[in-house]
């Protein structure tokens, strides 16, 4: 366990680099950021000042390599466009794209399992070409166009939702207000319907498909066999034999979705005025505000590499034929 850990923590340090130093070159080849700090009149001595003292004036390796020294001491740099630590804006982000993101995974979840088991079970009945049929449309339809279709007829046409704005989930619990907290649930809940339908559509599907493939594989098995001519219930016979076997695939895909959702809500975020993470960067990468979009990536790679951890942990627990 130990040596599976510290092999994982060595990879995660070069992946974390390797992060850093994309980002860091593709940011500095968009334009030189200085300009944001001087007035639209400013002269050539006074930018000059200006970029000497943001640092900007040294070699990129120099800056890279002051920006990693920073960085392992919690100093991500000050916001470009914000005026205060770039963590701390990001922080203030995150929240609201783990609700999003959670959400729209519970939906993906809680549909894509009972719709791909439902078609394992009816192979090659009309059934089973509906569902499939609608889990390729859910992985060919663009996300942002989801989003945009549903603004359009569910927020608009219909008034059903509201098309833009966020209700945090916990905020009031964290000043000390409990019922307040709980209440909050229903409204926020509200908000996040549409984004999140937006967002999981292409993982409702994509696991839809795997479930059921997974479950096709399952029932052939001779374990199946075995358990319906002992005379088990059905039931008993899909929820304790085929759908244990068959969840293995499911849960590394589960955990690996939520790190892609993570870091692919930046348009659809955008669509709905979300003031999560992804609108964050997006509005950092046009303004050219280095630091947040640094740390932003930074924090959502830890993000990504914890996940992965976690569902290593979990796929050796579930299957015991799994060594670490």
């Amino acid at each position: 366990m130990w040596t599976f850990l510290t092999r994982r923590l060595l990879q995660s340090i070069i992946v974390i680099i390797g992060v850093t130093l994309i980002s860091f070159i593709s940011l500095q080849m968009g334009g030189d950021p200085t300009y944001l700090f001087v007035s639209e009149n400013a002269d050539v001595a006074e930018i000059a000042r200006a970029r000497a003292a943001l640092g900007f004036d040294r070699p990129l390796h120099i800056q890279y390599l002051s920006y990693i020294w920073n960085a392992l001491q919690g100093d991500f740099g000050t916001s470009l466009s914000y005026r205060q630590p770039a963590m701390e804006v990001v922080l203030q982000a995150m929240p609201a794209t783990i609700e999003l993101t959670v959400f729209s995974l519970v939906i993906a979840i809680g549909l894509s399992i009972p719709l791909g088991i439902y078609a394992a079970l009816n192979r090659g009945r009309p059934v089973d070409g509906g569902i499939m049929t609608f889990a390729m449309l859910g992985q060919s339809i663009p996300n942002f166009w989801l989003g945009i279709m549903m603004i359009l007829y569910f927020g608009l046409y219909l008034g059903w939702f509201p098309i833009s704005g966020h209700v945090p989930f916990l905020k009031p619990l964290f000043a000390g207000e409990f019922g307040t907290a709980f209440g909050n649930i229903p409204n926020a809940v509200y908000h996040l319907v549409l984004p999140a339908i937006a967002v999981g559509s292409y993982t409702l599907a994509r696991n839809a498909r795997l479930v059921r493939s997974s479950m096709l594989e399952v029932l052939q098995q001779d374990f199946v066999r075995t358990a319906r001519s002992k005379g088990i219930v059905e039931s008993k016979v899909i929820v304790n034999h085929a759908l244990r076997n068959a969840w293995l695939p499911v849960v590394t895909m589960i955990g690996l979705e939520f790190g892609f959702l993570l870091g692919g809500v930046v348009v659809v975020e955008t669509v709905f005025s979300y003031p999560g993470i992804g609108r964050l960067v997006f509005n950092a990468i046009n303004q050219r505000d280095i630091p947040v979009v640094q740390a932003s990536v930074i924090l959502l790679a830890l993000v990504f590499i914890l996940l992965n951890l976690i569902v290593d942990l979990i796929y050796a627990r579930l299957d015991p034929r799994v060594k670490l």
